[in-house]
């Protein structure tokens, strides 16, 4: 089986590429609305991370994808095997620490990141704060531990936001829920206790950075972090609450994407 086919990558349209990565729990399928609203300008390419979706289920090897950079290794993989022509980078949460680390890796593989939601960090330390202290995440990752399900079912209404639309918890909830147990509490591990903060800098990619409005996840400051630490970026405040604005406030993504992109080309 290709790497193509372990991932499930999916390609549609024609004209600039652009490739999007998913957050933890979710598949390419939390894109649709986005990718939807482009695909008649662009060649649009998606798949499924390791332990996600509809890839491989032995994909995911708890050696290689300990770190992020076995994600980005993954990441890396695709665009060779699927000989992309510099595509944007279009991330959202973990995401997009996963397209930082491959981007640094090798930046002659990328035109531009645009990272949706973005966190080198959620832990604090020091004068950087992530939002979370290393108890808040111990707790967490217990609870997640001890009852995968009703952890999804927990955190899905908190990191989605938009209490008036409870059908987009309620979508984010069963997506976690398709995760393989043991690949959730893994992946969780990886993802909330990563610290990325010294990949930031010397960004050899011009970024966007979208930052959510009331964001349980990534505060106002995260965003002014990566913005000051990341060379040729620039930061956009989204009027979208929540983690999830692909999902909840798609229209003002691919707004603020297209003009991203026309000033790119």
């Amino acid at each position: 089986m290709s790497v193509l086919q372990r991932h499930n990558v999916t390609r549609t349209g024609a004209g600039k590429t652009l490739l999007f990565v998913h957050g933890y729990g979710c598949d390419q399928n939390v894109w649709h609305q986005v990718a939807n609203a482009l695909v008649a300008d662009h060649d649009i390419v998606l798949y499924d991370c390791a332990g996600c979706g509809a890839a491989d289920p032995t994909l995911y090897d708890t050696v290689r994808h300990a770190t992020l950079d076995g994600h980005a290794d993954d990441l890396i993989a695709i665009c060779e095997a699927a000989q992309l022509d510099r595509p944007v980078l279009v991330a959202h949460s973990v995401g997009t620490m996963i397209g930082v680390l491959a981007a640094r890796r090798r930046p002659d593989l990328f035109d531009s990141l645009v990272l949706i939601a973005p966190s080198p960090s959620y832990l604090n330390h020091g004068p950087y704060v992530g939002g979370f202290e290393r108890e808040d995440i111990d707790s967490l990752l217990d609870t997640l531990e001890s009852n995968h399900f009703r952890w999804a079912r927990m955190m899905a209404p908190v990191i989605m936001g938009n209490p008036d639309k409870p059908e987009l918890a309620g979508a984010l909830g069963d997506s976690f829920c398709r995760m393989e147990s043991s690949v959730a509490r893994h992946f969780a591990r990886v993802t909330f206790l990563a610290d990325h903060r010294a990949d930031l800098d010397g960004m050899p990619v011009p970024s966007l950075l979208m930052q959510c409005s009331d964001d349980a996840l990534a505060a106002p400051a995260v965003g002014e972090y990566l913005a000051a630490r990341m060379a040729g970026s620039r930061l956009v405040h989204l009027a979208a609450t929540g983690h999830c604005p692909h999902m909840s406030a798609p229209a003002e993504v691919v707004d603020i994407l297209t003009d991203f992109l026309r000033q790119q080309s």
